[in-house]
């Protein structure tokens, strides 16, 4: 049940980003709202995901890491629902909510899972990383049809995605008592952690290789409607996107466990996402569904790998979750600039096309933190009882 209860969780830490995007659009028309206005509301959730992220292992300490996760699934079903308010105010609001919430609750899966599954790791985090995939997929397929079939307009839709949360808040409840400390709550402090080389390298792939996944989750939809597509079929080719990704995170944990080293994966992963990605953008419209399948092996498979190797890289759960957390943390703040520029480039040449520069960029920096993240290493920290030097 606990196993169940994590991958219903995984479910909805990302509808809240894809299906936001695929009705940007309509809720730029509504609301008047302005183009760096646009690129702030898509931003804002990633932001919080880097800031409120370092915040996890504390609260999880504070409260009890199942308890954390309770509260963090009250944030976005309370965020997701007050979308449906349609303010413009009330959409930062709601938006930083539901990340906050994200935030927490991606730090404390990483936690939990080593925790509770030490042995089977590997293949929690594929179910993991699959029900994730498979929100992002049905936030993106879904809230346009949901929209249409319903009549309920944009507010509606995205007010819709709260039921899953609920329903996920409903099935965690039961398993957030009694609550089962981490080492560091009996007294333990991780040490070394932030100076060292390889904690950093593992913290900037995640980052790098989220600044590409939230780049396109936020802004391929608008891209490709701004190319012709129709709103329901842009939502649909995001949606076959991520929906690959879920093979392909089911691969790739395994794929890397069985690996001395992981370089070949994470550099080969960085650079077939670019050229995707491209592919997307300028390829013959024929062809994109093509290019959408391409996309997800390639972000779904840098994606499992930078959640898999937080778990690799970590010789016990406490420096897990403190390594989760550094990694999600600063990565997210890394991956919030992505979304913001494509929209703020798009805003002052009025297209998207010199946004191709910028995915140069950020994939040439992924393959070089792939090359240290990928060897076959430990991060040099030490678990060590409180006030010992």
């Amino acid at each position: 049940m606990l196993g169940l209860s994590l991958i219903v969780i995984a479910f909805n830490l990302r509808p809240v980003f894809s299906s936001l995007s695929v009705v940007l659009p309509e809720i730029v028309a509504a609301t008047r709202m302005s183009a760096t206005a646009a690129s702030a509301l898509t931003t804002l959730p990633i932001v919080c995901l880097g800031v409120f992220a370092m915040c996890a292992p504390w609260l999880g300490r504070r409260l009890g890491m199942e308890r954390a996760l309770l509260l963090c699934m009250v944030l976005i079903t309370v965020g997701t629902a007050l979308r449906g308010l349609g303010h413009v105010p009330l959409l930062f609001m709601a938006s930083a909510l539901a990340g906050i919430g994200i935030a927490v609750s991606n730090v404390l899966l990483s936690a939990l899972i080593k925790r509770e599954f030490s042995r089977h790791g590997a293949a929690l985090m594929g179910g993991y990383t699959m029900a994730v995939c498979g929100g992002a997929a049905a936030g993106a397929g879904l809230t346009v049809p949901l929209e249409h079939a319903l009549g309920f307009g944009w507010t509606g839709a995205l007010a819709l995605w709260a039921v899953p949360a609920a329903c996920a808040l409903a099935l965690w409840a039961p398993q957030a008592w009694p609550v089962r400390p981490l080492a560091s709550e009996s007294g333990f402090v991780v040490r070394g952690l932030w100076r060292d080389p390889l904690a950093w390298q593992v913290t900037l792939y995640m980052g790098l290789q989220s600044a590409l996944a939230y780049s396109v989750m936020g802004w391929l939809a608008p891209i490709l409607r701004e190319r012709g597509l129709s709103a329901e079929t842009a939502g649909f080719v995001v949606s076959v996107s991520v929906l690959t990704q879920v093979a392909t995170c089911l691969i790739v944990p395994g794929m890397a466990l069985r690996r001395h080293r992981q370089v070949g994966l994470a550099v080969g992963g960085a650079v077939m996402t670019f050229v995707a990605i491209l592919a997307c953008m300028f390829g013959p419209l024929g062809g994109i569904w093509a290019w959408s399948v391409a996309l997800g092996v390639a972000q779904g498979s840098t994606f499992a790998l930078a959640l898999t190797l937080i778990v690799m890289r970590s010789p016990d759960a406490d420096v897990a979750a403190r390594l989760s957390g550094m990694a999600q943390g600063v990565g997210y703040l890394i991956a919030a600039g992505g979304p913001l520029l494509v929209g703020l480039l798009r805003a002052w040449t009025g297209s998207f096309q010199a946004s191709a520069w910028l995915f140069a960029v950020i994939a040439s920096a992924l393959v070089l933190a792939g090359f240290g993240a990928g060897r076959a290493r430990l991060v040099a920290a030490t678990t060590t009882p409180r006030g010992q030097s």
